[in-house]
């Protein structure tokens, strides 16, 4: 994948986060969906790709087949995925190569989930758990903000810090979300507000995590640009280097080898991207990604957090819906949020929060299970 042209990403759609009883996985799926294609001026019966992600309240065998129906499209080819929190952008990559390859010209990505509303918190925590080992790790009782604890006991002593010192990140989040209309959370917060906040698994607070949400997410990939304001896909990455936490390299996750993958593609580097993108489950999570990609140095994110280093106005923007940690997490649509923030971006159609430096290059990166998947896209303005 170079430069040079397409895959487009001709249409963004985006519902708002939160607690919202009523619409299944499915109605938020197909909302999204629909969104996108009047946001790229495209007809449910010109897709010939449909590529649906996972729902944990819905476990249909044959997702993207079903949300065709409920649409009114009929795709040559349609398939469900399932990467953990990478699912998302895992789709796009996987739409693109379709693209590429010459096997669809129109491909609907879409996920969608009432996972706050739509299942209890008992059972929610107890199917997520499902991605540690079964035998060495599920057994003893582990969660997910437990697994991620792990990694936040792990990096905070490898680098002499406190659970304070991931505060700010949390802190920036909330701050984007603020004047995102549809963010779950909006009310500001301070570190000392991380810091009060209860425990949910040591050294993670209640700020550290981000909550579970309803909603959908959903983009229209396609082989010219549609609709008058696509951005162009130009780069694509993954690592996959470990399930089970259990068996992880903490010298080397995946990321890295992600964003470097996608900005090599892209014929970019680091210092290119204008803009980014980056998965926040936990503050711990954002440190670690921002860290092994190479956006802050070891140890440092946090801190460069509370010299507002990602603010709207900082050296790199970051997360400026809110992220996980605010705009909120309602499944594999709340890992494409970031993705769609960057392309509205670089749009420049974000209103308030429209970044005063026009972007023209933006990183997206995703993570599944702990720290287990990784997908990197960069996207363009035209």
């Amino acid at each position: 994948m170079t430069g040079n042209g397409g895959p487009w990403l001709s249409g963004v759609g985006l519902t708002p986060f939160g607690r919202q009883p009523g619409p299944t996985a499915l109605e938020w799926q197909a909302r999204a969906a629909l969104a996108a294609l009047d946001d790229a001026q495209v007809l449910a019966t010109e897709v010939d790709a449909v590529i649906c992600g996972y729902a944990t309240t819905h476990g249909h065998l044959m997702p993207a087949d079903l949300l065709a129906e409920q649409i009114g499209a009929r795709p040559d080819a349609a398939f469900g995925m399932s990467a953990g929190g990478a699912t998302g952008l895992a789709m796009v990559a996987a739409a693109a190569r379709l693209i590429r390859a010459g096997d669809a010209t129109t491909v609907l990505v879409a996920a969608g989930e009432d996972r706050a509303s739509g299942q209890s918190g008992d059972v929610s925590t107890r199917t997520l758990a499902q991605v540690g080992h079964r035998r060495y790790e599920v057994p003893l009782g582990a969660t997910v903000p437990a697994y991620y604890a792990l990694l936040a006991s792990h990096h905070l002593a490898q680098h002499s810090l406190t659970p304070a010192d991931l505060a700010p990140l949390a802190v920036q989040m909330r701050t984007h979300a603020g004047p995102t209309e549809g963010a779950h959370l909006r009310a500001p917060v301070t570190v000392a507000d991380v810091e009060q906040s209860r425990m949910i698994a040591e050294p993670l607070r209640l700020l550290d995590c981000c909550p579970v949400s309803d909603g959908g997410a959903a983009f229209l990939v396609s082989a010219e640009p549609r609709g008058g304001r696509a951005v162009r896909i130009t780069g694509i990455g993954e690592g996959h280097r470990h399930q089970h936490i259990c068996e992880a390299d903490f010298s080397d996750l995946g990321a890295r080898r992600a964003a470097r993958a996608a900005l090599r593609r892209a014929g970019r580097d680091l210092d290119d991207v204008d803009i980014a993108g980056i998965y926040d489950s936990f503050t711990i999570t954002l440190a670690m990604l921002l860290e092994e990609i190479g956006f802050s140095a070891p140890g440092t994110s946090g801190a460069d957090a509370a010299r507002g280093s990602f603010d709207r106005t900082g050296r790199l923007p970051l997360n400026t819906h809110g992220g996980l940690l605010s705009y909120g997490h309602c499944g594999v649509g709340g890992g494409m949020a970031h993705l769609a923030e960057v392309v509205t971006q670089l749009r420049g159609a974000a209103g308030a929060r429209q970044v005063p430096r026009p972007p023209r290059t933006a990183l997206a990166h995703a993570d599944g299970g702990v720290m287990s998947a990784h997908v990197s896209i960069v996207v363009e303005a035209a």
